[in-house]
């Protein structure tokens, strides 16, 4: 599991999953490492970086009583917050609730298989297929214009096991939405909905195909 936590809060045993903030602002050459010594310690603490992630189950957890933010809580907040700008003001629907839940409800299964090969894809160092992608982006915009709360309402109720893949179809549902509240050219919305989708993917290294 992984958690957010101040820099001050870190201590020798953890594992460091990754730096929030620039590759300059620390003096490792990589961010996934165990911190086994106190020399290392001093650098993180001593950098400008303020925050980092640190992965649990491969080492300590933080002390009882600090207050950290888990990967999910994290990605939660962020979801409301779009959700949030999205929403105000408010958007012309074309469908009702009900009717468009029935064909996202559909459309959460097909896009959530389609993340799935995508990230399996860039664990394999295979190319993505941005073609795929954005033939999903555009179905999802359709979802988004007829009425944004279905699809976002279903994307957001996603167990442990699919956190990961449906929170991209979550994120990329909330930027159309928020891109649309603020007036872009239907480039720039599908623009946003791709980086939407991809945000996650983007941490694995691997080549791209347009």
């Amino acid at each position: 599991m992984l958690k957010c936590i101040a820099v001050t809060d870190v201590r020798v045993g953890m594992y460091i999953h990754e730096f929030c903030g620039a590759w300059m602002d620390h003096p490792f050459w990589k961010s996934k490492f165990l911190l086994n010594n106190d020399k290392d310690l001093q650098r993180i603490k001593s950098s400008s970086i303020g925050e980092l992630w640190i992965d649990v189950s491969k080492g300590l957890d933080v002390e009882a009583g600090v207050v950290s933010t888990s990967a999910e809580q994290a990605a939660a907040q962020a979801e409301a917050s779009l959700l949030e700008a999205a929403q105000s003001p408010p958007v012309r629907l074309m469908v009702s609730m009900d009717d468009e839940v029935r064909r996202a409800a559909k459309l959460c299964a097909n896009a959530k298989a389609a993340v799935i090969s995508m990230f399996g894809d860039a664990r394999m160092g295979q190319a993505l297929n941005f073609g795929e992608a954005g033939e999903l982006v555009e179905e999802i915009s359709d979802s988004v214009m007829r009425h944004p709360n279905a699809l976002i309402s279903l994307a957001r109720l996603k167990n442990a096991d699919e956190y990961t893949y449906m929170h991209s179809v979550a994120v990329c549902a909330l930027m159309i939405a928020l891109a649309r509240q603020l007036a872009l050219t239907e480039n720039q919305v599908r623009e946003a909905g791709l980086a939407g989708l991809l945000h996650d993917i983007a941490r694995w290294p691997f080549p791209m195909r347009c």
